[in-house]
């Protein structure tokens, strides 16, 4: 809402909510005071949304997606979803990493993943966009050059990610209290975090073939920000500068992504893209041991949620892809 608020294109009709029905949209986010003036929370009809709108962002839970995106779809409503229901194209998949059965296999193979770097040209027109993960997002930026030039091998690559507490959503939990999440370091679903399938399913695409990938996530006392580690090993002898102009000829024409190289701060940092939909990319290689380490810096809130959706329909609807979405990150913060 904070984004839509200054795109020259939309208006924001409807805004939806199980908890604050009737409050103004100001009494739940305060930032945006003076901002949405007569909002108000009401209760999500689909009815209403059918009846007032060209297009809806859902940021519903992972399995209630479900109950909404058919009946929108199937009206020709745009839909870009916010949720994991409609990322992975193997039903399959669904009951591996998310234990149901997916009901609408269908959909799964018509919602187009909602990552511009890789599906622009699917995007053009899209009616069902299912949006990546944060952390799914850090990873996949960052290794999409070394995995489309066949450097690394693909059997073996490991996504570290440092996370803030806003990825865990606004509902407290006995781990993401304060007291306990303040200066908190801490691994969580390090067996096999979820968002590996949508790493796999992409950098598949990317290489032309079947990708591996394990992912540690860390919590990590910061309000907001992603900060992905990619490690991979060579599979040739190469030089830092070619390395670099891999980035460089990938990204070259991305309005969001920065390239990060040697400059000060020296490495991707999540504070220095805070508030906004840009990712800043680079990459660390050790010969001794042919490792290289992607990295890639993301507000989690932004390019890893509600910014990369606006991304994602203003392509979809035809808009100059950057509108609404020019906000320069903060400093300091």
């Amino acid at each position: 809402m904070r984004i839509l608020a200054h795109h020259p294109g939309v208006e924001v009709v409807l805004a939806t909510s199980r908890e604050y029905v009737g409050k103004p949209v100001h009494c739940v986010h305060f930032n945006l005071r003076g901002v949405y003036r007569d909002l108000k929370f009401s209760e999500l009809s689909v009815d209403a949304v059918l009846k007032n709108c060209d297009a809806v962002f859902l940021a519903l839970p992972h399995g209630v997606s479900l109950n909404y995106v058919p009946k929108f779809y199937e009206t020709g409503l745009l839909v870009v979803d916010l949720s994991a229901d409609f990322r992975l194209k193997d039903p399959g998949a669904y009951k591996a990493w998310y234990g149901f059965e997916h009901p609408y296999p269908d959909l799964l193979r018509k919602a187009v993943y909602g990552l511009p770097e890789i599906h622009r040209g699917e995007l053009r027109g899209a009616k069902l966009v299912a949006l990546p993960g944060c952390n799914a997002t850090a990873a996949i930026i960052s290794l999409i050059p070394v995995v489309k030039a066949g450097l690394v091998d693909t059997e073996r690559i490991l996504v570290d990610v440092k996370a803030g507490s806003s990825e865990a959503g606004s509902r407290l939990s006995p781990a993401d209290h304060h007291p306990e999440r303040s200066g908190c370091i801490r691994p969580y679903e390090a067996s096999g975090h979820r968002h590996a399938a949508e790493v796999e399913q992409e950098l598949s695409i990317v290489a032309g073939k079947s990708v591996r990938v394990s992912m540690v996530p860390h919590a990590v006392g910061s309000v907001r920000g992603v900060l992905a580690s990619s490690h991979v090993w060579l599979l040739e002898d190469i030089e830092e500068l070619d390395v670099l102009r891999l980035y460089a000829s990938t990204y070259r024409n991305e309005p969001f992504v920065r390239i990060v190289y040697k400059a000060p701060p020296g490495a991707p940092d999540p504070k220095y893209v805070v508030g906004s939909n840009y990712v800043d990319v680079g990459f660390a290689l050790e010969k001794r041991v042919m490792r290289l380490t992607a990295f890639a810096a993301i507000d989690n809130l932004v390019k890893g949620a509600a910014g990369q959706a606006v991304q994602a329909f203003n392509i979809a609807v035809g808009f100059e892809e950057t509108t609404g979405l020019k906000t320069i990150p903060l400093k300091p913060v």
